[in-house]
């Protein structure tokens, strides 16, 4: 009854196998492997984009913090949802990494962007002048990190925002594969052909050992990033342990059927909540979601096996009747009997 993470899942099979099969003799080295060349071809295929540069990072914090260094100046702001990852998890990195550029908070009151605030979060600035930062690109989170998706719509509505200030838009798709199991929109739809620039395509999340995937749509950019990878030391020396990643996980459609398993579980695990009276915070449109108990059904639950965060408050101590929120992540590796025993402690 492990729900804590999908980072805590086990890597699939089938990436294991590639990497034991990438294992095989000499190669070489930073990206210049034949697999990348493949991944790189699979890439556009999938997304519908024949020019796009193609690049891999281990991590999600290099995915997202180099492709905002790409993207913004140091003197600018990136505006993004006050609860996105690269606000409250990323221990700066996008700062870092942009050489000082500040991130100005919209409000996302589900997780998703809100348009009107966006607009006005871009009005606010450039005010000043010189005394002030300059507007810097959009970055959206999909799926949302309250486990709620935008969707091509509200993608596109909050891109031509960004767009008719000249602003470039960023996406963060740690959970990307878990909205499109959702929704069921083409790669393409819900990215460049809806007005994104530049995107973290997450595999990490979903089955893999350590794999992100940076798309940049515009190639142009590519080079400029190769250089801020490389300098970051981010650039893999032994590249084709990502690349034997890459290939496995987009292969035959793995990377959404590991998404649609994750997506299944969850949904399994609300409808299970929500008729035993549980309340749940937020739609439940990917594989996370949060639930409001008492501290006393929360530690029931804890004592008996489950696994999983509280977000706010703690099990010691304090009234039992006190209502904290915690949060489930189901990972491709959930099952039914699982989340049954979950919801019998309940």
């Amino acid at each position: 009854m492990n729900f804590a993470s999908d980072n805590a899942g086990p890597a699939h099979p089938a990436i294991l196998a590639a990497m034991t099969a990438a294992n095989a003799g000499h190669s070489p080295g930073y990206g210049a492997e034949a697999a990348m060349e493949r991944v790189q071809a699979m890439v556009r295929e999938i997304f519908e984009a024949p020019e796009a540069a193609v690049r891999l990072v281990a991590t999600g914090t290099a995915a997202n913090s180099l492709l905002l260094a790409t993207l913004a100046r140091p003197w600018e702001t990136i505006f993004c949802a006050r609860t996105a990852h690269v606000q409250e998890d990323e221990c700066n990195a996008p700062e870092f990494f942009t050489g000082g550029a500040k991130l100005t908070l919209v409000e996302a009151p589900d997780g998703r962007m809100d348009p009107d605030a966006l607009r006005a979060a871009i009005a606010a600035e450039e005010g000043r002048g010189v005394h002030g930062p300059k507007r810097g690109p959009v970055t959206l989170t999909e799926t949302s990190e309250k486990g709620t998706t935008h969707g091509p719509a509200r993608i596109a509505e909050l891109a031509a925002i960004a767009r008719a200030h000249g602003l470039p838009v960023h996406m963060d798709g740690a959970r990307l594969s878990n909205a499109l199991a959702h929704c069921g929109a083409r790669p393409a739809g819900i990215s460049w052909q809806a007005g994104v620039d530049a995107l973290s395509l997450g595999a990490t999340k979903n089955g893999c050992v350590g794999l992100e995937i940076v798309v940049l749509f515009d190639p142009a950019q590519a080079q400029e990033f190769d250089y801020r990878r490389k300098r970051a030391g981010h650039l893999f020396s032994k590249h084709r342990y990502l690349s034997a990643q890459a290939e496995a996980w987009l292969s035959d459609g793995l990377w959404l059927d590991l998404a649609a398993r994750a997506n299944a579980a969850a949904a399994l695990l609300a409808q299970g909540l929500g008729a035993r009276g549980v309340e749940l915070l937020y739609p439940v449109e990917a594989n996370l979601m949060f639930f409001r108990a008492p501290r006393g059904l929360h530690r029931r639950l804890h004592e008996g096996g489950a696994q999983y965060y509280l977000w706010g408050g703690d099990l010691e101590g304090g009234n039992p009747d006190d209502l904290l929120t915690g949060r489930l992540v189901c990972d491709w590796s959930a099952d039914a009997a699982a989340v049954e025993r979950f919801l019998a402690l309940i």
